[in-house]
């Protein structure tokens, strides 16, 4: 575990051109896109401050990389304006009502099927009766 450690330890920059930390072991004052919204923060147009890698067996290359933003330099997360809302709910409409047979469900229609559940299985469909 030292080598990986070794590895993903870079400070200065000098291996990977951006300051490289360990997972779960970047200093105070970064953060990832993620830890900013949590704390009503965005990016605000700054560039990637540092990073932080792991291993990975996902990733082809070997190792999951999280980029790090500096924290006094976020800016506020900008409100919901009354069109974007509406927007948001037309798009969440979208995905809750069946291609087929245009039906609107409570729940998003699954990617995988493309349709609704009935749509999918019409043999079993009360529908098709």
């Amino acid at each position: 575990m030292a080598t990986a450690y070794a590895m993903c330890f870079d400070p200065s920059g000098a291996r990977y051109g951006i300051p490289t930390f360990p997972w779960k072991f970047a200093p105070d004052g970064y953060a990832t896109r993620r830890q900013l919204r949590a704390q009503g923060l965005r990016p605000g147009g700054q560039p990637v401050a540092a990073q932080v890698m792991r291993r990975s067996r996902r990733c082809t290359s070997g190792v999951s990389v999280a980029h790090l933003y500096r924290v006094e330099l976020a800016l506020p997360v900008r409100p919901m304006t009354s069109r974007k809302w509406g927007a948001l709910a037309l798009a969440m409409l979208a995905r809750r009502t069946c291609p087929k047979c245009r039906v609107v469900f409570s729940y998003c229609i699954p990617r995988s099927l493309g349709t609704c559940v009935l749509c999918a299985s019409p043999s079993t469909s009360p529908r098709s009766a």
